[in-house]
């Protein structure tokens, strides 16, 4: 039964007969979107592994810990990132069927039972899912790569600040950010936009640590696969510290990370910017004019490539250093596009965008750290399932390039009859949805796909 209230509303704007709405207790579902990506899930094998990955104190429990996971990693991707709207959704036919059982069988786990579930994981439990994330962030360059990785990727690397709201543990005040919150890492890669990494932290760490550890964990885990593959590291000025430097130096890793001007940069780069003033006061244009040059920092074991970019426009000057190890850099031109490059450290921005904006991810509020860890990955690995599906180029372009709210409203949150009986379950979607072919579309894409372990 739904726990829905029984209470009607009651509308009289046509004129000749009473509108009443009222929730039924018919096997009704508006997420019959989700059921695609059930599918495509079962023929990669994403969940079950994920589930594996966690240890069970007690297997005889009436809710299975594979089940949970489903509820919680699909509630995400259909809009429902509290544990609290599975009051409701227990009773949902499509989201049984996300959990393998018919609409008629029993309920599924309730807020009490999904909070008891997410505070289970221990630090081990954590380790494995973070493999698990790297496992299948591998897979997917496969996947997009004809089977075998490409001979060079890049890794991104950022810190997100997530902002809370109560007692969580290890929740700190962060003085530049004004706020109590928490600190993650990311680790993404650009091309299939998986997140290889997402390491929960507290408020008030440097948006560097673990950085080394974790960057290293990708890295071995991609060299095992391909001991020849070439890797470039991107990262904003917080990563820029000579620690990141020599570990990437010392593995054979080139990087472009961002670094934070000082005086005597800027001194070195007067000219540059003096000559960007004068071209800019001529044409009126907006100008960037580049530069490269060593430099070594007090705190630098050697010197290193320094690129410089000054920029003038309308709105005034701006000048920006990165530095980087990558070969080949000797002039204004290798300054414009190893910069240019750096500049496409956007995506993994965007990754964080998706995360915290159309996923929720910054919706930790359970007391327990390690649960609120859990709670990241859950919502980290609701991403790369839909990364995972929207990265075919048989989609439509909206749906290639659409965030998860755009998937929300042409493919998951569509109205549905369920019917079941002896010989099959039928889904009969709202005969007036206008975006009938893009699901379509998503579910042809998902049936062809065969491959995972």
């Amino acid at each position: 039964m739904s726990s829905q209230c029984v209470e009607q509303l009651d509308f009289d704007f046509l004129p000749h007969l009473p509108i009443v709405v009222q929730p039924s207790e018919g096997q009704l579902s508006s997420d019959a979107g989700l059921l695609p990506l059930r599918q495509f899930d079962r023929q990669w094998n994403y969940t079950a592994r994920m589930a594996n990955c966690l240890m069970d104190p007690r297997p005889d429990r009436e809710q299975s810990l594979l089940s949970m996971l489903r509820q919680r990693i699909f509630g995400i991707l259909a809009g429902y990132e509290d544990c609290n709207d599975h009051d409701t959704l227990r009773d949902d036919p499509v989201f049984k069927l996300i959990a393998d059982r018919l609409p008629e069988d029993k309920a599924l786990a309730s807020q009490p039972t999904l909070s008891r579930f997410e505070n289970l994981p221990t630090p081990a439990v954590l380790q494995r899912l973070i493999d698990f994330l790297i496992d299948t962030g591998i897979e997917r360059l496969k996947f997009k790569h004809g089977g075998a990785l490409p001979a060079s990727i890049t890794l991104d690397l950022d810190a997100t600040d997530d902002p809370t709201h109560g007692h969580q543990q290890l929740t700190l005040f962060h003085g530049y950010f004004g706020q109590y919150q928490y600190f993650p890492l990311v680790i993404s890669e650009p091309t299939s936009k998986h997140v290889f990494v997402a390491w929960l932290r507290p408020g008030t760490v440097h948006a560097s640590l673990g950085a080394d550890d974790d960057l290293m964990r990708v890295v071995n885990a991609l060299r095992k696969e391909r001991a020849d593959i070439a890797i470039h590291i991107r990262a904003d000025a917080g990563f820029g510290l000579p620690r990141l430097y020599e570990l990437c130096e010392e593995n054979g890793l080139t990087y472009t990370f961002g670094f934070c001007t000082n005086p005597r940069l800027k001194k070195l780069t007067e000219g540059l910017m003096q000559k960007a003033v004068e071209q800019y006061a001529q044409s009126n244009q907006k100008q960037r004019l580049f530069d490269c040059f060593d430099y070594q920092c007090d705190s630098w074991n050697r010197p290193r490539r320094v690129i410089a970019k000054a920029e003038c426009h309308e709105q005034g000057t701006n000048l920006r250093f990165v530095v980087t190890n990558r070969p080949g850099v000797v002039s204004s031109e290798d300054a414009r596009q190893g910069y240019d490059d750096y500049t496409q450290r956007g995506e993994s921005e965007q990754r964080m965008d998706e995360l915290k904006n159309g996923l929720k991810m910054d919706r930790l509020s359970c007391h327990r750290f390690m649960a609120n860890f859990f709670r990241l990955l859950e919502h980290t690995a609701a991403m790369n399932l839909l990364n995972a599906v929207r990265g075919d180029p048989s989609l439509p372009e909206v749906l290639r390039v659409g965030q998860p709210c755009t998937w929300r409203t042409h493919v998951i949150k569509v109205a549905a009859v369920i019917v079941a009986s002896s010989r099959r379950v039928l889904v009969k979607l709202a005969g007036h949805w206008p975006w009938w072919t893009m699901y379509q579309a998503v579910g042809r894409r998902v049936l062809s796909f065969s491959c995972g372990p």
